[in-house]
């Protein structure tokens, strides 16, 4: 069955110090695209998370959140900027001396100037982290894919009763346009009959060319096979797994052009309610397929 665009997925994997938990959430879009949020240490790795993605997805635009949390205390180290105290100590004995006060050297005083003494964590190795955090991803992606599968099915499962429901009105206009001709054709007569009387020898040859000439003009019998066509392959369509939206949506407009030219040529009331119908059904059929990969 065809795949919904939308879904959410959540997945969580811990080791090396941390622990990673990844939610992907995705609505509807006409490519494949991707909005990665997460700690800017982690930026680097943020193409082979798109990669992962990319392997089971096609389209939509997938939103995915990245939490990290420490499990273990990391070694922090405590850089002096040595140049920096001397320049403050020298500056500031310059500073006395301009204002003819005393000044001695404070190295407590010294070291709380701003940037004197700073904390740096040890560098992090992103392949060790690479290991706990594409996991989650991995777990994300698969219950992302089984909700997107569920969802894809219940949307199958109501495009195939429109589609139904648009083939039992079309069969029901084939019904109707047989019936098209012989009526105007006795209408015809009737007509002449009844402005000439007795008067005027009927021209059979004439009433023939002329019912003839509206037969062809009246005709959908190819918008009926065509359109019998596109409903056979939007079923097999939604039967496959492969992404099948673009294609249903390619499909419902070919759809709504056959409706609309057996609407233009139809002559009859029956057929026309059922052009109303079919046509009511496709644009829900439209609206759905918007939502399918």
């Amino acid at each position: 069955m065809a795949n919904s665009m939308t879904g959410f997925g959540r997945g969580e994997a811990s080791g090396y110090g941390y622990q990673f938990t990844i939610e992907l959430k995705a609505v509807n879009h006409r490519f494949f695209e991707t909005s990665v949020r997460m700690p800017r240490h982690l930026n680097s790795l943020e193409d082979r998370i798109r990669k992962i993605l990319q392997s089971k997805i096609n389209r939509g635009r997938i939103d995915v959140f990245v939490n990290v949390k420490e499990t273990e205390e990391k070694k922090r180290l405590v850089k002096v900027d040595k140049d920096l105290a001397l320049s403050y100590d020298k500056t500031l004995k310059e500073l006395a001396l301009a204002l003819s006060t005393t000044y001695e050297t404070d190295i407590y005083r010294l070291a709380a100037l701003p940037e004197v003494f700073s904390v740096e964590d040890t560098d992090i190795d992103l392949e060790l982290i690479w290991e706990p955090l594409g996991r989650a991803v991995t777990e994300a992606l698969d219950g992302f894919v089984a909700m997107r599968k569920v969802e894809g099915e219940g949307l199958a499962e109501d495009l195939l009763s429109r589609l139904h429901t648009i083939m039992l009105a079309k069969d029901d206009i084939a019904g109707y346009s047989d019936t098209i001709v012989i009526d105007y054709q006795t209408r015809l007569q009737e007509r002449i009959e009844v402005l000439l009387g007795d008067k005027v020898i009927l021209d059979e040859a004439r009433l023939a060319n002329e019912v003839a000439f509206f037969a062809d003009r009246v005709s959908i019998t190819e918008e009926l096979v065509r359109l019998q066509s596109h409903i056979d392959q939007c079923r097999e369509a939604l039967k496959s797994s492969e992404p099948v939206g673009r294609k249903l949506d390619f499909l419902v407009q070919e759809m709504n052009r056959e409706i609309n030219t057996i609407g233009s040529k139809a002559n009859n009331l029956n057929i026309t309610q059922h052009v109303v119908q079919m046509k009511s059904e496709l644009e829900k059929i439209r609206e759905q397929v918007q939502n399918l990969e």
